[in-house]
């Protein structure tokens, strides 16, 4: 594995510093939404991304004996303000897990508004993915129940209960943007797979393409040739959390903890 001395004394211009947060949606997806990012805003960069299967903004989150702190708790924002200011965007994607874990809505709202006034202070451009209503509401009590058996085997929440709260998160995050005045994507049913909740396999490329185009490059990023990324950089060493648990021990990783083919940092938390 590589160590985060030998990242530090590569001499790539880092261009900018994209800020990843999310779960399995954008665990399963990282190197091409790192890839379309750059396509559209210029690279190499420095990547921030708290990511994670199960992982939820406001509580710390199991999965097949992995443990994750919230992101909002995690020590991806003590990084972000220790570093030198860079020309900064940030996807927030995948809200809505909490909702499994039991965390009421007011309380996921406000875990989700930290981390973006955290950003704000930045000066980030920040691009927020609201919950999959519509897609949500097509699950079956049958399709519902067997899904959250097989994803949240802890949670007793009934379709029901589910529905009222992603109707509240949905609508917290619809008056958020108009508060804070950040990019709110609403998400069409036709990307989901039987699930409701994973957008299907063949449907990434495109839903990640449509999310992207609603960053705006600046000027300078726009002229950059750097723009011009045919294709996806590959890893030269795979990132590792800064800290998680395993089956209750703690494990921790200095960052950056990873790089790809063209210079790009990568920072996981």
């Amino acid at each position: 594995m590589m160590h985060s001395e030998n990242i530090h004394s590569s001499s790539v211009y880092i261009q900018n510093r994209i800020v990843l947060l999310g779960a399995s949606n954008l665990t399963l997806s990282l190197r091409l939404v790192i890839h379309l990012m750059q396509r559209r805003l210029g690279g190499p960069s420095e990547i921030l991304a708290a990511v994670g299967h199960g992982r939820a903004y406001g509580v710390f989150s199991q999965a097949l004996g992995r443990g994750l702190p919230g992101i909002a708790a995690c020590g991806l924002w003590q990084y972000l303000h220790s570093v030198t200011a860079r020309p900064t965007m940030a996807l927030l994607t995948d809200i809505g897990n909490d909702i499994l874990y039991g965390l009421p809505p007011e309380q996921i709202l406000r875990s989700v508004e930290w981390c973006i006034g955290q950003l704000r202070k930045q000066s980030a451009q920040v691009v927020v993915t609201n919950l999959p209503i519509a897609s949500i509401e097509q699950l079956s009590e049958r399709r519902y129940t067997f899904f959250r058996r097989m994803f949240y085997p802890s949670s007793q929440m009934s379709r029901a209960q589910t529905l009222h709260c992603a109707h509240a998160v949905h609508q917290g995050l619809t008056e958020m943007a108009s508060r804070h005045h950040f990019e709110l994507y609403e998400q069409k049913p036709v990307w989901f797979g039987t699930d409701g909740i994973h957008v299907g396999y063949l449907q990434r490329k495109a839903f990640y393409q449509d999310v992207v185009q609603r960053f705006s490059p600046t000027r300078a990023q726009s002229d950059s040739k750097v723009n011009e990324v045919i294709f996806p950089p590959n890893w030269q060493w795979r990132s590792q959390f800064a800290y998680k648990t395993l089956f209750g021990r703690p494990i921790h990783r200095q960052q950056p903890s990873g790089q790809l083919s063209d210079g790009s940092s990568v920072c996981k938390y």
